[in-house]
């Protein structure tokens, strides 16, 4: 909790889709979907997206945006690192006879200085918490790119999978029920990256605290990664704390959330509150099951994708809110919880609370189990 505080004082967007259910079991990563040659994918500056595949959703219905963009300012640095990248080819073996083995490349940012003039691993200061990071549906890591690199310049090595099916440019097409595969996907990397981290050529090298990870996930990602931290079906117990950005339980995963017994992982919720992709109920589902510490950022206004793609006030707050909270929770900076409160309300903007239960919310969350 913030103190004493229950309620502090509390997206346009590109694509507009509706929850569907997924299929249960293990699908075929060979399949793809047929109908992915008249995705159109709209390059950054326009106001459309990408088409949803078939499968749970986040879907498009609606004709590309025409309005016109203004110019935002550009992310401001939560941190005082430089950051510099690698790339890792995680290869997750097959899990059963006939299936093959599925390619999870792998983006990390980290903390850096500068060496005459070239980025090299911060060392002197580590090692530093492990974020991993999972993407939305039909979205590439890269549109993440500011909000990674901010969390990395706040001491933090993060690492973003790009899941099979899930990038718009993926040859092989789209499948939006490929998410069955995704928690045992990001169990593996997680595991890829601490065992890189171990290894000296590696420019990860001594840099990762194994023992302080975090997920955080947008969208799809966001089911993934609540999946990971708070579902039987698939909790990994190396998780100590996560972000879900407009993020839903999933019935397709089986499972039970928040099972009795288990230990709680504390939470930040994220979501906006003219959402038409992901909806509200799904967050306060989350939130309300959810026990302490979780906190809820209600962003006011916003829709699905801005707040974690675009730059602007939606995204600073969020840049913010979520290095405060794994900053807390993570690092056990108290302080940050201070800085949480400033952060997350900001006038006409967003609102913070760690309350019993979200702000309420109609109507219920397509593809999620039954409260």
């Amino acid at each position: 909790m913030l103190g004493t505080l229950h309620v502090l004082p509390h997206r346009s967007d590109r694509r507009h889709r509706a929850r569907k259910p997924v299929s249960s079991g293990r699908v075929n990563s060979k399949l793809a979907v047929a109908a992915a040659a008249t995705l159109a994918f709209l390059v950054a500056g326009c106001g459309g997206g990408p088409t949803e595949g078939n499968g749970l959703g986040h879907h498009d219905q609606s004709p590309p945006s025409t309005a016109t963009s203004t110019t935002q300012p550009a992310l401001a640095s939560d941190g005082t690192f430089a950051v510099g990248t690698t790339s890792l080819d995680v290869v997750e073996p097959a899990t059963a006879p006939g299936e093959p083995s599925r390619n999870l490349p792998t983006q990390v940012w980290y903390p850096a200085v500068s060496q005459s003039g070239v980025l090299t691993p911060d060392r002197a200061r580590a090692p530093y918490p492990l974020l991993v990071f999972s993407q939305g549906y039909a979205l590439a890591v890269s549109d993440y790119a500011a909000l990674l690199a901010d969390w990395a310049s706040a001491g933090y090595v993060v690492a973003a999978p790009t899941y099979p099916f899930t990038d718009p440019t993926n040859p092989a097409g789209l499948n939006e029920n490929d998410i069955v595969n995704h928690p045992a996907d990001l169990r593996y990397v997680i595991t890829t990256v601490l065992d890189t981290a171990q290894q000296s050529p590696s420019p990860l090298h001594g840099l990762v605290d194994g023992a302080e990870i975090g997920l955080a996930g947008h969208s799809d990602g966001g089911d993934v990664s609540l999946a990971v931290a708070d579902n039987a079906c698939c909790r990994d117990p190396r998780v100590k704390a996560a972000a879900i950005l407009s993020g839903a339980e999933l019935s397709a995963f089986g499972g039970t959330y928040f099972p009795a017994g288990a230990a709680n992982v504390p939470l930040l919720v994220v979501q906006g509150n003219a959402d038409t992709v992901n909806y509200p109920a799904c967050s306060t589902q989350i939130y309300d099951a959810a026990g302490y510490p979780k906190y809820y950022l209600d962003l006011l206004g916003a829709a699905h994708e801005p707040p974690y793609v675009d730059a602007g006030s939606y995204q600073q707050v969020v840049a913010h809110v979520v290095t405060d909270f794994f900053d807390v929770e993570l690092k056990g900076q108290a302080a940050a919880a201070d800085a949480m409160i400033g952060d997350g309300n900001v006038a006409a903007t967003a609102q913070l609370t760690d309350g019993a239960t979200a702000p309420p919310a109609p109507g219920s969350c397509p593809g999620a189990p039954s409260s």
